[in-house]
């Protein structure tokens, strides 16, 4: 799997403990919507890509007492799809392990549908939605319990 980098512990990015997973492809779809550079993100894309085998990304996961969650995020993961499905089915399937999976995506729902039926399959599957918009205010998520940048955003527990 490829990952531009590993937080192995956070408290930012959702109410527990988590293990950040940061993907290294993105099509700027928000940069090509608004016509100018906006992606918060972007220099994310000049990160060294690291390739992590799956199961051993797990491994560190399970092994760490701290954390109860994973994260995924930017630059995008959606865009990493068969990553995030590697890593996801290791964890559910060789680990046996049910902690919550958070997905940060830009993408909204319907641009999705097809990812979304497929990770539904598994337990505890969370998605936060939509794409960054610049000068907007921040909105709080109930399901995160953290603030969002953008008040299109929101996150939804799709399994």
């Amino acid at each position: 799997m490829k990952l531009i980098g590993i937080i192995d512990e956070d408290f930012i990015n959702y109410k527990k403990p988590s293990m950040v997973l940061e993907f290294p492809y993105c099509s700027f779809k928000c940069d090509k919507e608004s016509g100018t550079q906006i992606c918060q993100n972007r220099a994310l894309s000049n990160e060294r890509v690291q390739d992590i085998n799956c199961y051993t990304l797990c491994e560190r996961y399970i092994n760490n007492p701290i954390t109860s969650a994973v994260v995924m995020q930017g630059l995008e993961p959606m865009d990493s799809f068969d990553d995030v499905l590697c890593f996801i089915g290791y964890l559910r399937g060789d680990f046996r392990c049910s902690d919550d999976v958070v997905i940060y995506t830009g993408y909204n729902e319907n641009e999705i549908a097809d990812k979304l039926s497929k990770l539904k399959q598994y337990d505890n599957i969370i998605v936060k939605f939509g794409r960054f918009v610049p000068n907007d205010e921040s909105t709080f998520d109930s399901v995160l319990e953290v603030n969002l940048a953008s008040k299109n955003q929101y996150a939804k527990q799709i399994s």
